[in-house]
């Protein structure tokens, strides 16, 4: 299973690193995406890597804001968050994929594993 933690609450401007662990199975055979869910809204990808690492992607809301790594002898992904803002409230989601990160249609595959999600509040 995956698990995601580090969420919390910040204030505007601040920074949080999420976690995606993986427990049963081995996170470097897949590619990793990252998804938040906003209340109301519908699921969206932030940003994905690929088994590697060597690939990354980011969309534009959070390009330049966010960075996402892995350490597999760690088997946990990682997505670094800064100068956030109130607009990235949500639950942030980790999940993986035996398809290319680089694909254009990448976040609106069906995806496999799937963690509970940790919470990121951001407000003052």
């Amino acid at each position: 299973r995956l698990v995601e933690s580090g969420g919390g609450l910040v204030q505007p401007g601040g920074s949080l690193t999420l976690s995606c662990s993986a427990s049963g199975f081995d996170l470097d055979y897949y590619t990793i995406g990252w998804f938040r869910q906003k209340p109301g809204w519908e699921r969206e990808g932030v940003s994905c890597i690929s088994n590697t690492g060597d690939y990354t992607k980011y969309v534009d809301s959070v390009k330049g804001r966010f960075t996402i790594s892995r350490d597999n002898n760690k088997n946990t992904v990682y997505l670094q968050m800064s100068s956030l803002k109130p607009e990235d409230t949500a639950t942030y989601y980790c999940s993986t994929n035996t398809r290319p990160c680089a694909n254009a249609g990448y976040f609106f595959y069906e995806h496999g594993h799937w963690g509970q999600g940790t919470q990121v509040t951001v407000s003052s």
